[in-house]
């Protein structure tokens, strides 16, 4: 039924917390797991007074995906350790759009992930990313809010 289900991860732990749900799945239907993690690049700052511009250099674009990837490394070891398959990937750009369009091009039957990923500013970004998503993909989508906050 879902041949590969794409599991959405933020880094934190509370958006770590859709795993067991999906590994759960994955076993019963014998779905690929596909972790992803979307790497949005650091904001260009601009400093009010003064009106100095500062924008995310390469080498900082570069250290925040080498550390998205070697996260989901990590995840992928421990999945592929419990006996099922797994691949992991990083993308560029804005969560939802991103996950949405890579479900969509990449045969994927299912897309799990957390609500609420973050805390504070960033928590209502991830909650928006998640109703980007049930909105948009046409996908069976499965939510869970983190029992930790």
């Amino acid at each position: 039924m879902f041949e590969k289900i794409l599991v959405c991860l933020d880094g934190s732990d509370l958006a770590e917390e859709i795993l067991p749900y999906a590994r759960e799945v994955a076993r019963r239907f014998g779905s690929k797991i596909v972790l992803l993690e979307v790497t949005m690049p650091p904001s260009a700052i601009v400093e009010p007074t003064t009106g100095y511009y500062s924008a995310p250099t390469p080498a900082e674009i570069q250290r925040k995906e080498e550390e998205a990837t070697t996260y989901l490394e990590s995840i992928a070891q421990a999945i592929q350790a419990a006996g099922l398959e797994v691949d992991y990937l990083t993308l560029p750009g804005s969560a939802g759009r991103s996950i949405v369009s890579y479900a969509e091009e990449n045969g994927i039957g299912l897309i799990a992930l957390g609500t609420h990923g973050r805390s504070g500013l960033k928590r209502f970004a991830f909650g928006s990313v998640t109703e980007h998503v049930l909105k948009e993909s046409g996908l069976p989508v499965l939510v869970i809010r983190p029992r930790k906050s």
